[in-house]
């Protein structure tokens, strides 16, 4: 997927940490409400239509980013065991922070035990903003300027009432915690990110829902991007799809990762236990991460993994990792990805509307 134009080297494209690092502990959140896909197109469609998921994960009265970043946190922590006054940054990445113009990592980091010794920041990259702090977190732990990172990727994504967006528009995320090798549950082997100026999808200042390019957003946006990161990546770390044990690719839907993954190579069973849009929709910046939390929960030692992001405007990122003997002894440390996902109260329309604030009564 690649156009042979690039004239830099493979080894200059390849992104490795001088030491080596990987996932110490990670979280999951998802809500427990969930609205079925049928409701939206009961209302908007008379039934008629079909939805492209089963149901989606709906944020809470009392939920937003900041609060469910604070329990993935909690998660990954414990299934760390580490001080949290360890942790040299705690990212947030998101396209839905609950303030336009105060962190959330800030309220995360206080909330968690690891202020204030430590950087903070807001990241956005529409849905690969969760993957882009990973990507920081473990060059800042390679680099040695830190021992433990704390990246997050979550949102309460919106969809304009009637739009296809408000299908899959969904809310959840997950937190990982990066630290060194010798601690990690899984290795980082390498990394390589695929970035144009691809607007396939965009929200202005002041507008509250965003806009996209309908079938643009296909071809020439997640699939280049999606499919060059892959495939790039593959190839400068010597693999197939055959070499990986398990894949996790954003979800905006179900096909898309689908196609995409039989594209590259990989078999439905690869991507099986971090396909979660059906049952939660696209929760956007904590998409494929809440997809490798499902594949950790599930993965033995040995296990190879493939995870790659996309986020529009557009990029990719993929990561290259594999699973330690660690992995055993700590993934039920936190409640595993799949408990959320079980745990459901179905709301209707009405409902949904009052908890997201579509309906507005001033």
């Amino acid at each position: 997927m690649t156009d042979g134009t690039n004239p830099l080297k493979v080894g200059q494209t390849l992104l490795k940490t001088d030491r080596p690092v990987g996932i110490v502990g990670y979280g999951a959140y998802v809500p427990r409400y969930r609205l079925p896909g049928t409701e939206v197109a009961r209302v908007w469609t008379g039934g008629t239509g079909g939805s492209p998921i089963k149901e989606k994960a709906v944020a809470g009265l009392d939920e937003d980013v900041i609060t469910m970043s604070i329990e993935a946190a909690q998660n990954a922590l414990a299934r760390a065991s580490i001080d949290p006054r360890l942790i040299r940054a705690v990212w947030v990445g998101s396209e839905s922070h609950p303030y336009a113009v105060k962190p959330s990592s800030t309220i995360v980091a206080e909330s968690i035990g690891a202020a204030p010794n430590i950087q903070a920041a807001d990241w956005e990259f529409a849905c690969k903003a969760g993957s882009e702090a990973m990507q920081a977190g473990l060059g800042f732990v390679g680099s040695g300027m830190g021992r433990y990172v704390l990246a997050i990727g979550m949102d309460t994504a919106q969809g304009r009432p009637g739009d296809a967006l408000e299908y899959t528009a969904a809310a959840g995320g997950a937190a990982f915690l990066l630290g060194p090798a010798d601690e990690s549950l899984a290795l980082y082997q390498g990394s390589y990110s695929y970035v144009t100026d691809t607007p396939d999808f965009w929200r202005r200042a002041h507008e509250h829902y965003p806009s996209h390019g309908d079938r643009f957003t296909g071809e020439p946006a997640y699939f280049q991007h999606t499919l060059s990161a892959s495939q790039r990546l593959m190839d400068m770390m010597g693999t197939t799809a055959q070499d990986y044990t398990w894949a996790v690719f954003h979800q905006p839907n179900v096909k898309f990762p689908q196609r995409a993954a039989k594209m590259l190579g990989f078999n439905d069973a690869q991507i099986e236990p971090g396909l979660l849009s059906g049952v939660v929709g696209n929760v956007y910046a904590g998409s494929c991460l809440l997809g490798l939390t499902a594949t950790l929960d599930v993965a033995q030692p040995g296990d190879r993994i493939l995870m790659v992001s996309y986020g529009s405007g557009a990029g990719s990122d993929a990561f290259d990792l594999v699973v330690t003997d660690r992995i055993t002894e700590r993934r039920d440390r936190a409640p595993r990805t799949q408990d959320y996902v079980a745990r459901r109260t179905e709301v209707d329309y009405a409902i949904y509307t009052r908890y997201r604030g579509k309906l507005l009564t001033d």
